[in-house]
């Protein structure tokens, strides 16, 4: 299997392909910006090659020159809410830590860890009694 793509943006790989509908509900979201003007800086991956990856499987694809501190996976856990929970790994600190967080919120997390404000466990302690991130 291909490597995932380098680049200078946080990539969210697209592993369920079950719900088309959440899909464009969540490319519509992580691409128009809060009501403070926030945006998360991502790229998509879309791509059925990588469908029904694990966690694991989606690491060991990263390339070696991926310097970006998260990745994000919209899997099947997140296309079956309607809050789209995405699936966001620490890649630094503690590699392969998660922390589920909505879509909504996650230019919160893109932004704070790529500026280096905040660190991973900052998100993970922070989120709600069903383990998701909502923001603060």
């Amino acid at each position: 299997m291909e490597q995932l793509p380098c680049t200078l943006e946080a990539l969210v790989v697209r592993t369920d392909f079950s719900a088309t509908g959440a899909w464009d509900a969540l490319r519509k979201i992580l691409f128009s910006p809060n009501d403070e003007g926030f945006l998360a800086n991502v790229a998509l991956v879309d791509d059925r090659a990588y469908e029904d990856l694990t966690l694991d499987g989606v690491l060991a694809l990263i390339p070696a020159g991926y310097r970006h501190p998260l990745l994000v996976m919209a899997d099947s856990v997140a296309v079956a809410s309607p809050e789209l929970p995405l699936l966001v790994v620490d890649l630094r600190r503690e590699r392969e830590r998660c922390v589920r967080v909505v879509a909504a919120e996650l230019w919160s997390i893109e932004n704070n860890l790529s500026g280096a404000n905040m660190d991973f466990e900052d998100f993970a302690d922070a989120v709600d009694d069903d383990g998701i991130y909502r923001g603060i």
